[in-house]
């Protein structure tokens, strides 16, 4: 039960988004339909359900495009190559940690053994 609860705990953010995002994707949908039929009965045009998927598809594919490409990729994709550690994510660590490093040798007698400890419990990447 616990690790069931951990799926929706660690990953409360993904369901949320989840959510969100097919609950935008169904009211687009629908609303759509009702746009559609409207539109052919203003035309006179019989509603034909293979040209309301044909056409709500393009416009579905088109707001991806432009959203997904210009936006949610360069989020994803950024914290994708973060987690993955490109080196981009990496600059400046090493210089950070030495720092670190040489300010904990300075301000305590043990340091040189306390970095010791964290390396072998932290190895440095």
């Amino acid at each position: 039960m616990n690790s069931k609860k951990n799926i929706w705990v660690r990953y409360g953010f993904f369901w949320v988004t989840l959510v969100l995002f097919l609950g935008s994707l169904i009211g687009h949908w629908i609303f759509g339909w009702y746009a559609f039929v409207d539109e052919q009965r203003a035309h006179g045009q019989a509603i034909d359900v293979s040209q309301y998927l044909i056409l709500m598809s393009r416009d579905t594919l088109e707001n991806w495009q432009s959203e997904f490409l210009q936006l949610i990729w360069q989020v994803a994709g950024l914290a994708w190559l973060l987690h993955v550690g490109s080196p981009q994510s990496k600059e400046g660590d090493d210089r950070k940690e030495e720092k670190l490093d040489r300010i904990l040798a300075a301000v305590d007698a043990n340091g040189a053994k306390i970095i010791r400890e964290l390396d072998e419990k932290y190895p440095r990447k």
